[in-house]
C-alpha cells in the first residue's frame, strides 16, 4: 500500500512538472507571410505567360466616354506588350514595357519614343504603369500585413524610386486570395488613385479572378477609368516578342 502511495505520487509530480514545463515553453504560432500572400495574389490574377483582351474606357465629369481596345502578352515578371486594336485613330501603337523601362512604338513614326510610368498613353486615370501592369511581387516589397476580418491588407513598399507609386495598401479576400480594393500613394504619402477589383470571371482553365478594374483619383475628381478584361489565356511566347525591332509585328500574334 505505502509503495502505491508512492507510486502514485511521484506518477503526480511528473506530470505537474511537465505541465509546468510546457506553461513556461513559448508556443510559435505561424502567421500569414505577407510575401507568400503576395506572390499568390499575382499567381491568382494570372498566368506565368498569357495573352489577353481587354477594354479601357475613360469617363469624363460630364458623362463623355472615349474607349480603346487592346490586346496584350506578357511573360514572366518583367515582360508585357500591349497593341491598340481601337479607336482607328489608336490602331496599330504598341507599347512595350521591360522591367522599369517603356516605349511606345507609333506605325510610320521612326523608332519607339521612351515613355515613363507615370504618363498615360490614353489619358484618363490609369497611367502606364497600371496599363503594363506587371507581378506586383516584382516591384514591391510586403513589409507588413493586418488581418481585418475575412480579409488581410497587406502594405507594401516600392523597391526603387522608378515605380510609379511608392506605396500600397492592399485589401486582399481572404478566401480567394485576390485583391479588392488598393490604395496607391506617393512618397510624401498623398493618396494618387485608388482601384477597385470587381465582378469575378471564369475565365478558363482555373483561372478565376476579377474581370472589372476601376479607379478613381482625388487628383482628377469627377473622373474614372474602367478596365474589362474580356480573354485572359495561357500562351507560350519568345523572348523574340518583347523586344523593340518586333513592335510593329505584334498583331500577328492573334
Amino acid at each position: 500500500m505505502f509503495f502505491q502511495l508512492r507510486k502514485n505520487k511521484i506518477k503526480w509530480v511528473a506530470v505537474f512538472l511537465l505541465s509546468s514545463l510546457f506553461c513556461l515553453t513559448p508556443i510559435h504560432v505561424t502567421a500569414a507571410d505577407p510575401t507568400n500572400i503576395l506572390q499568390q495574389v499575382d499567381r491568382n490574377l494570372q498566368p506565368d505567360a498569357y495573352e489577353m483582351y481587354r477594354k479601357l474606357i475613360n469617363v469624363e465629369p460630364n458623362g463623355n466616354k472615349k474607349e480603346f481596345v487592346l490586346y496584350s502578352v506578357k511573360k514572366g515578371q518583367d515582360k508585357m506588350v500591349a497593341l491598340f486594336l481601337s479607336p482607328a485613330s489608336e490602331k496599330g501603337r504598341a507599347t512595350l514595357r521591360l522591367g522599369d523601362n517603356m516605349w511606345l512604338y507609333i506605325p510610320n513614326v521612326g523608332k519607339p519614343i521612351r515613355i515613363t510610368s507615370l504618363q498615360s498613353v490614353v489619358g484618363g486615370v490609369f497611367n502606364n504603369s497600371d496599363i503594363l501592369r506587371l507581378d506586383y511581387s516584382a516591384e514591391y516589397d510586403a513589409e507588413g500585413l493586418v488581418e481585418e476580418g475575412d480579409t488581410y491588407v497587406l502594405d507594401l513598399k516600392a523597391k526603387t524610386a522608378t515605380i510609379a507609386y511608392d506605396r500600397l495598401k492592399m485589401v486582399v479576400d481572404k478566401k480567394t486570395v485576390l485583391p479588392t480594393i488598393i490604395e496607391c500613394y506617393a512618397a510624401s504619402g498623398m493618396l494618387i488613385k485608388t482601384l477597385y477589383y470587381k465582378t469575378p470571371k471564369d475565365f478558363g482553365d482555373g483561372l478565376v479572378r476579377p474581370s472589372v478594374l476601376e479607379t478613381d483619383s482625388p487628383l482628377y475628381k469627377g473622373y474614372k477609368s474602367v478596365m474589362i478584361y474580356a480573354k485572359i489565356n495561357k500562351k507560350e511566347l519568345v523572348d523574340e516578342i518583347f523586344t523593340l525591332n518586333y513592335l510593329s509585328k505584334v498583331g500577328e500574334l492573334r
